[in-house]
């Protein structure tokens, strides 16, 4: 087991290094840090396994070293060493492993000893090639792991569902701790909405370590002023989408199956089953590039004559924005080109109903086009019917 020990006071490193090397034994200590501002450093050159803390440090608190080490070195273990008791909770808040209070027992060091090595002997999931998760956000939130099936976080409450969404979409930025709690609790005084704050954010980590996502977690600010959600070489589905479709080139018969690849990997709007106010912009966005993306691909094929598969995205397209009245029109156009009398009338009928529900009339123009295709029909049919009766007569009198 590798050890940093970090304490102000040299005599109390000296002490602690005699415990755990010769004392208790099978801990190697690859550095002592008197000085708070060169732990960082070494723990990232080092890579112990774990940090033994002091929270009382003349230049920097330890609890935000601790996060600072977190971030730094994402699996790293943390014993907090502290003269004061009302620091365990904010110490576990951090997912330190453990706290000791001082004078150091000897009985209490070495019953931390065991823990680490106990966790460390858990599996591969606190080794340096834990999996990288993929963050789904469309439709529904969820994470994948690499070679597995998707899964659902199994959140406390909805608050703390609300909140990691809201980090995360604000991802590896310093989110402001009024912002947060106007956000989820407005009507709260602000003590106890503080204290929810506090409590919301250990769950989420307690949630993420159950879920083994050891690369993700939530950083203090400076001067304690928010929270900053990291996420380590995680990626998000949304964001990768967005990639992938600006690196498209022009749609062309060389192309077209890998536009319809980025159209069929919109998979729900951004966030759609929850209403989040503040991911409106966001889905709105997304859903545009979609849109603009899905309808360029429905007029390459209506200009290459292939109706069926303009048809066919056109009613993706209706599916994903039923309010959009253009869609029902075009596809109305289309069906009536194939010589499906059905499918204009389905479509009319459907535009119809949706806008009576709405109390709205139908547009003008399509209200128009389909009494022309009307009257066109009728004028065909009785042509039609025509010539059917002239026939008769004829073949009557021979």
């Amino acid at each position: 087991m590798r050890a940093l020990l970090v304490d102000d006071e040299p005599l109390a490193l000296e002490y602690l290094k005699k415990k755990l090397e010769y004392d208790i034994g099978g801990v190697n200590i690859v550095g002592l840090c008197s000085n708070p501002y060169d732990v960082v450093e070494t723990a990232v050159k080092e890579r112990p396994d774990v940090v033994f803390l002091d929270i009382h440090m003349p230049e920097m608190n330890g609890l935000e070293l601790g996060e600072q080490l977190q971030a730094a070195v994402p699996r790293i273990e943390i014993v907090f060493i502290t003269g004061h008791d009302q620091y365990a909770v904010r110490a576990f808040e951090l997912y330190a492993l453990d706290y000791i209070l001082k004078p150091v027992r000897m009985d209490r060091l070495r019953l931390t000893v065991q823990r680490l090595r106990d966790k460390f002997q858990e599996g591969p999931d606190h080794s340096e090639t834990a999996k990288t998760p993929l963050f789904l956000c469309f439709n529904q939130l969820r994470f994948q792991l690499p070679g597995m099936e998707p899964q659902t976080l199994k959140w406390r409450t909805s608050k703390a569902q609300e909140l990691f969404a809201y980090l995360l979409h604000h991802r590896e930025r310093t989110v402001d701790r009024d912002t947060l709690i106007e956000l989820l609790w407005p009507d709260f005084e602000v003590s106890r909405a503080t204290q929810q704050l506090y409590t919301t954010i250990y769950h989420i980590r307690q949630t993420l370590a159950k879920a083994g996502l050891t690369t993700v977690r939530i950083i203090k600010g400076e001067l304690e002023t928010g929270y900053r959600l990291t996420i380590g070489g995680a990626q998000v589905d949304t964001e990768e989408w967005e990639q992938r479709l600006k690196r498209l080139g022009a749609i062309d018969i060389t192309t077209v199956g890998e536009h319809e690849q980025v159209m069929e990997q919109f998979a729900g709007n951004y966030l759609g089953e929850y209403e989040y106010l503040w991911a409106e912009y966001e889905r709105e966005r997304i859903r545009l590039l979609w849109q603009q993306h899905a309808e360029n691909l429905a007029r390459f094929y209506m200009h290459h004559g292939n109706t069926k598969a303009a048809i066919d995205v056109n009613r993706r397209i209706q599916r994903q924005i039923p309010d959009r009245e253009e869609t029902y029109l075009t596809l109305m156009k289309l069906y009536d080109a194939l010589g499906d009398k059905s499918g204009v009338e389905e479509q009319y009928w459907l535009l119809a109903t949706r806008m009576k529900e709405l109390e709205l009339a139908l547009p003008p123009k399509i209200s128009e086009w389909y009494g022309q295709w009307i009257r066109l029909r009728s004028s065909v049919l009785e042509e039609e019917a025509t010539i059917h009766f002239k026939s008769i007569d004829s073949a009557a009198d021979k």
